[in-house]
């Protein structure tokens, strides 16, 4: 065994944290402990408790070792052969019976790029199936076709975090950081230590908005209203760019015009947020020579969530911010490698490099990297909720990797019937998640201590998981599922096991994309702190084929958009939005708002940190957030249970009474199943260009639950 400490990087959120591991021999826990890593600068040192207890995750005790396979209605014990066997099987009946599209394919943000790329070639070339999608749409898909609208490229930081203390100003739009992200946090701290301001804009007084200079509470579902609200004042009080706008845009015109008719009463009626209020955050973005807005999933998991982060950028380009030294718009990806697992073909509309699957010439590049007839491979398929929401009818097999919908989907009880109603699920996890105990075939697979590869945080940095200790007998890789998969479905080549050689691969693929990974090699991630995409390799081979003499030729782009935008004229671009109500809006049925949300000790589903005794002892389950004055109006009582009813289920959970709420809203975490399952609730309405579900905001009723005997 290893006795020295492997330098690699936390399993969880897209900071992707760097962390030492160390061996512990004959410890009878965890394998390996935790050790700072200060040399890496994202987080410098500093972890949160989910990445200081991830090793937990690694004991034999709480994790899967065996593959299952369900008999006469209950998961079993069985052998590797069997279950590969069982599995291919039956999607091969499938294809046979009901053609390709019958078999779906779902994926996960935590899947290393190298995994997240073979499950996207595994699905189109193996399978030759369309339909593929990921649980990454339900985190920044709406900031990404924003992001792309606007300049032309999606990343979720054009610039370094290291650059957001040195900006005159910060708006934070939908964010908890202190609670999702802490390590983060400092970032924000040495940003008012440096003499710059902080605007958080959140329903709730999160521990984030409590280290604001100025905190609004707008309704859930008005971010748009507020958006459009500040760039009318910006107009108004003449903080415009004139020059930037002349220069580096194009389509103000049409965008003033619609921000001109949100004048500041009305998005004070719209919003709640008074007109002092956004006069003075006007004043604090437009007065410093720099400002950023950052945006997370408050404002983009909306069915208006593309225009609304659209309207977050329209007041970035009017301001002249973006493309400026430590300035501009930036999203903050939720997801361990949701930027990585888009960029490289999980995605229903998208080839590796983050090319588009209905371009005809990224087709022929890839397939030729593959391999294949460009005409064989599927055009783009449902997005991740339609894909769930045909489960059972249109798609009858489903194969699922790292991700747990029952929990994390919207309208929830809904999605867990579908999943019954399949002919075939075959799940590959880490644990026996609440999706896996549906599924007929559940495979073990390994863990980010116990495989190389590569993940892509939120600032477009490229990393390298070090494998550091040996998996449990009886677990595999994804990557060896895929490969055997492969084998038994008639396709003896192109899936290998080795995580480098995928990538070897991946940097082919990806040349000349817009997400080109062709300059970075495992050598070249070993020795630095990460590479920023895009990294072309030098010389027009090198470009072409993804292979260079010297790759280090290319510095990679910390800082996109400095010279110009990734668009056609190089141009950003100005899109007119508009407010529009929700998509469900409260009446005298449903009077009341939800929100949904994270706390600090639980990650997304929680199928990993709900296996963490310290974790759940700091968060043992899910509650409902509301404000005394609804408290009083409804008759709840704290810790007592109370029922949140909405059009499409009833959840659940011990009240929680403050004021940090606003009356009109109550606020739930959606880490639990079972009745305190938030998603029960919430709302699949689907944005019409993202196809984000209205996860934020949806019409509810509160109830509170009478004790029995």
């Amino acid at each position: 065994m290893q006795t020295t400490a492997t330098p690699t990087h936390c399993p969880y959120c897209a900071l992707q944290c760097g962390m030492n591991l160390t061996p512990t021999p004959d410890s009878g826990g965890s394998p390996v402990e935790v050790t700072e890593r200060p040399d890496f600068p994202v987080n410098r040192g500093a972890l949160c408790g989910k990445g200081r207890t991830a090793p937990a995750l690694l004991s034999p005790g709480v994790r899967l070792t065996s593959p299952l396979i369900r008999r006469a209605g209950v998961l079993e014990p069985a052998g590797w052969d069997e279950a590969l066997d069982r599995i291919a099987g039956e999607l091969s009946r499938t294809r046979t019976e009901h053609g390709p599209d019958a078999c779906g394919v779902f994926g996960g943000g935590g899947l290393t790029n190298e995994k997240a790329y073979t499950l996207g070639k595994f699905a189109r070339v193996v399978l030759g199936t369309s339909q593929i999608d990921y649980n990454g749409r339900f985190c920044m898909s709406s900031a990404a076709a924003g992001g792309i609208k606007a300049f032309g490229l999606d990343r979720g930081l054009p610039f370094p975090l290291e650059d957001i203390p040195k900006t005159g100003c910060v708006i934070l739009v939908g964010s908890n950081l202190a609670e999702t992200m802490p390590p983060a946090l400092r970032y924000l701290t040495e940003l008012k230590e440096n003499g710059g301001t902080l605007v958080v804009i959140d329903p709730r007084r999160t521990r984030t908005a409590e280290q604001a200079d100025l905190h609004l509470a707008p309704r859930p579902g008005t971010d748009l209203a507020l958006a459009l609200g500040l760039l009318h004042l910006v107009v108004a009080e003449g903080r415009t760019d004139e020059a930037y706008i002349q220069e580096r845009t194009s389509g103000w015109e049409e965008a003033r015009a619609a921000a001109m008719a949100h004048w500041p009463e009305y998005v004070e009626r719209i919003t709640g947020v008074s007109v002092p209020e956004l006069r003075e955050t006007v004043r604090m973005f437009c007065e410093p020579e720099s400002a950023m807005v950052l945006t997370a999933r408050g404002p983009e998991q909306h069915s208006k969530g593309t225009d609304t982060v659209g309207a977050w950028i329209n007041l970035c380009l009017a301001t002249g911010r973006p493309g400026r030294p430590f300035s501009g718009y930036g999203c903050l990806t939720g997801q361990g490698n949701g930027q990585g697992g888009r960029e490289h073909g999980q995605k229903a509309d998208q080839l590796p490099g983050y090319r588009k699957l209905d371009d005809p010439a990224a087709r022929r590049h890839v397939a030729e990297v593959w391999g294949v007839d460009p005409d064989s491979l599927p055009g783009p398929g449902r997005s991740a909720y339609e894909l769930l929401d045909a489960m059972g009818t249109d798609i009858r097999a489903l194969l699922l990797m790292a991700s747990n919908p029952v929990v994390s989907a919207p309208r929830a009880a809904h999605i867990e019937e579908r999943l019954k109603s399949l002919d075939f699920l075959a799940v590959a996890d880490v644990v026996l998640s609440e999706t896996a105990e549906l599924a007929d075939v559940v495979l073990p697979v390994t863990q980010w201590a116990e495989e190389g590869g590569t993940t892509t945080n939120l600032e477009g940095r490229v990393l390298l998981r070090k494998q550091a200790i040996t998996p449990p007998e009886g677990v595999h890789s994804d990557l060896h599922v895929m490969h055997e998969l492969a084998d038994r479905l008639g396709v003896e080549k192109g899936f290998p096991t080795d995580p480098e050689e995928v990538f070897e691969e991946l940097r082919r693929a990806s040349a000349g994309g817009p997400a080109d990974y062709s300059g970075i090699t495992y050598r070249r991630l070993a020795e630095e702190n990460g590479v920023f995409w895009p990294c072309p390799a030098s010389g027009s081979a090198g470009e072409e084929e993804g292979r260079a003499e010297d790759p280090r030729a290319h510095p990679g782009t910390p800082r996109l958009f400095l010279d110009r935008f990734a668009t056609p004229d190089g141009r950003a671009r100005f899109v007119a939005v508009n407010h529009r109500p929700l998509a469900e809006e409260p009446d005298e049925e449903y009077p009341v708002l939800l929100t949904t949300g994270r706390v600090v000790s639980q990650y997304q589903s929680g199928a990993q940190t709900r296996r963490v005794d310290e974790l759940n002892a700091a968060a043992p389950g899910s509650f409902v957030e509301l404000h005394p004055r609804l408290a009083e109006r409804v008759g709840a009582v704290e810790g007592e249970p109370l029922a949140v009813v909405s059009r499409r289920g009833r959840a659940v959970a011990p009240a929680r009474i403050t004021t940090s709420i606003r009356p009109d809203t109550v606020f739930m975490p959606f880490h639990w199943p079972g009745e305190g399952r938030a998603n029960t609730l919430t709302n699949p309405a689907l944005d019409p260009t993202s196809r984000m579900p209205e996860f934020k905001a949806c019409a509810v009723r509160v109830e509170r639950v009478e004790r029995m005997g």
